[in-house]
């Protein structure tokens, strides 16, 4: 399967047409087309239902796009680590993070190699912990930044010395604002908004000392953000970390910590085996020196 045909596939893919397709390229339409039937050949498949309006992906097409994207991606990264000179340490560190207020503390880490290796660059890509992980085993981030209960067993990583603290996000004028903290008893009968990673956490089920599945879960997330929203509508209650939404000043939302605590661990992880770019290795090494002087 050549990288370039994989390319034209794309172009076609986010164009819509062949023609425009083949205008973006500098080609003509013919040879795009047979380029695109040898490659339907050579998978086995149909990837392109041509219409007389436009191209739409069949379900094998839309599997290859997201599968070609990941390819060029990884291509792409390759050739930038190895286009570097030896003479300065740079590149590109590729991560992907969970929402957590320890992104603050990587940042830092972040800031202090900028200051012996000013030519690295960073590129931080935000999701749950399926997401991330799932670029971690492609190959495609060098490290993430995850929010525990996660299985982490099949990865190298190092625990961070902070820890996240659960609660609910909800609208100030709620009942529920008036108290302190909040007891699992006190959820029991309200609409929940959850993430997509706590409809399976052991421990969350073990606080709130109910099957999750039988609460009243009105929503679920993956960006606590566009849960928020959600939250300010006063469509129901976020079971959510601390300090990620702004809840001071003006803010018609407030936060309140759960009660017995419930914390969550973090930690940042690698591929076994992981062969890292110079600058990734940089990276890391900074990580090991300032967590071994935090602890």
């Amino acid at each position: 399967m050549d990288i370039r045909v994989l390319k034209y596939f794309l172009a076609v893919a986010r164009e819509e047409s062949i023609t425009k397709a083949a205008e973006t390229l500098h080609m003509t339409q013919p040879p795009l087309s047979r380029q695109l039937k040898d490659l339907e050949n050579e998978v086995g498949k149909q990837l392109l239902i041509r219409g007389s309006k436009k191209v739409t992906l069949t379900e094998d097409g839309m599997l290859l796009r997201k599968r070609a994207e990941e390819i060029i991606d990884l291509m792409e990264k390759t050739k930038t680590e190895l286009s570097f000179s030896d003479k300065h340490i740079r590149g590109d560190i590729y991560m992907g993070s969970g929402e957590t207020e320890a992104v603050s503390t990587i940042a830092k880490v972040a800031k202090n190699l900028q200051k012996k290796h000013q030519f690295i660059r960073y590129h931080i890509y935000s999701g749950d912990a399926e997401h991330i992980t799932e670029k971690l085993d492609k190959g495609l981030i060098d490290f993430g930044l995850l929010v525990e209960p996660v299985d982490i067993a099949k990865y190298d990583y190092i625990r961070l010395p902070v820890k996240d603290t659960w609660g609910v996000l909800m609208r100030k004028d709620s009942p529920l604002a008036e108290k302190e903290s909040i007891c699992a008893e006190d959820l029991w009968d309200k609409p929940l908004i959850i993430s997509n990673q706590t409809t399976s956490s052991d421990e969350m089920s073990s606080w709130i000392q109910r099957d999750i599945s039988k609460l009243n879960i009105v929503a679920t997330y993956n960006l606590i953000y566009n849960a928020s929203r959600f939250v300010k509508m006063g469509v129901g209650y976020a079971i959510a970390l601390d300090k990620l939404i702004n809840t001071s000043g003006d803010s018609k939302l407030c936060f309140r910590p759960l009660f017995p605590v419930l914390e969550a661990g973090l930690c940042i992880a690698w591929k076994k085996y992981q062969i890292f770019s110079r600058a990734a290795e940089q990276f890391l090494k900074q990580i090991q020196y300032e967590f071994s002087i935090d602890t």
